[in-house]
């Protein structure tokens, strides 16, 4: 049988965007699916934009691998790309003593990952950078900056098209299979009709849906029959803007809770400040800004208060939730990138991607280079 494309990748978010780009790069006949009316219509464009550096992840994992590779390779793509963007740096704050040895900690695990160029401060070095800050010590990040996300999504689209490939919006991947010779059949909806496409390769890059689209193919698969799906478990945050502008001109990060990094402030490229994300985990994708009783706001105010005492009442307005995939669940620990590949699932030229939240924007790059590598 022969295929109506080579290869389809499931998914116009940043991950799959720039995945598609490494193939059609490479040579790829691609064609991208994409169940909304925009690219990157869910957790893409509902996040903080930051490129991180890769402090927190645990050495040799796929997040501090390809977060470490992509922040290089993102900077000189949207350099080389006119995507705005600036190496603003971030402060990575004890506002505790107790909290110290966590600082500490963190800048072993980033020097594993090979980040060397933390810079220890005092209290009153991080005030003399950031005189609003309070904090008992703090560590600046040089590398880690900001971008527009949005911009850089559709650069990779430009990419994409400009190598003969394609963006389909507005097609719904209900179904994919494995068929007897080998290639994948999906069946789609588009406009309340009901389609099918077939390719020889196929990439699962459907963020908060993988899980069920992954499902579907474990259904249809005979090679493994045993192949387990990870399932997804919806985590919404919400996120906070300042009235002002606040008197920052880097990103301020408490010192992580567990898997969580906290109430953080960052900036866009316009200098408005923003706080968050917060984490509610829920059993639906439903992003209303949940805040009837005014005790979200109040938690807020008293975090953001640890290491801003100035921040004034009615600084703080509701501004936008976004939900991340999370492979793990309440008091687990974090779970890494999960890629699988034939030796997970047993089906030659499928690679399905689950649990790509942070830092899947600033490692997406990598990532394209990685699953091109897989297929």
């Amino acid at each position: 049988m022969t295929a109506d494309v080579e290869t389809i990748v499931v998914g116009a978010g940043v991950v799959g965007l720039a995945i598609a780009r490494e193939l059609a790069q490479q040579g790829q006949e691609v064609l991208v699916l994409e169940q909304h009316a925009l690219i990157g219509s869910e957790t893409s464009s509902r996040n903080s934009e930051v490129i991180h550096a890769g402090l927190y992840y645990p050495p040799g994992s796929l997040r501090a691998l390809l977060c470490v590779k992509g922040k290089h390779m993102l900077y000189r793509f949207a350099a080389e790309n006119g995507v705005p963007h600036r190496r603003c740096g971030k402060l990575v704050v004890a506002t505790r003593e107790t909290e110290l040895p966590k600082l500490a900690a963190i800048r072993a695990t980033a020097a594993s990952n090979g980040v060397d160029d933390l810079v220890p401060l005092s209290r009153e070095a991080a005030r003399e950078l950031e005189p609003a800050l309070a904090c008992e010590a703090a560590m600046l990040s040089p590398s880690t900056g900001i971008i527009d996300s949005h911009a850089y999504m559709l650069a990779l689209e430009g990419h994409i098209t400009g190598h003969s490939g394609q963006v389909v919006l507005n097609t719904a991947v209900e179904l994919a299979e494995r068929l007897a010779g080998g290639e994948f059949r999906l069946t789609t909806r588009s406009g309340g009709e009901t389609g099918a496409i077939t390719c020889r390769r196929l990439v699962l890059s459907a963020g908060l849906h993988a899980s069920k689209l992954g499902r579907t193919l474990h259904a249809g698969a005979s090679t493994m029959p045993h192949y387990q799906v990870p399932e997804t478990h919806p985590a919404k945050g919400h996120y906070f803007s300042y009235t002002g502008r606040a008197p920052f001109s880097r990103l301020i990060y408490p010192v992580p809770d567990g898997a969580w990094l906290g109430l953080h402030l960052t900036l866009d490229l316009g200098g408005k400040a923003k706080f968050g994300p917060d984490l509610k985990w829920q059993d639906d994708l439903d992003y209303s800004f949940e805040n009837a009783d005014g005790a979200r706001e109040a938690t807020f105010y008293r975090e953001v208060r640890r290491y801003w005492p100035g921040l004034p009442d009615g600084g703080l307005q509701p501004d936008y939730t976004g939900i991340r995939p999370k492979l793990y669940r309440h008091g687990e620990p974090a779970a890494d990138f999960t890629i699988h590949d034939v030796s997970h699932h047993g089906m030659p030229g499928l690679v399905a991607l689950y649990g790509m939240e942070s830092p899947g924007l600033t490692s997406s790059l990598a990532v394209g280079a990685y699953v091109a590598g897989k297929l």
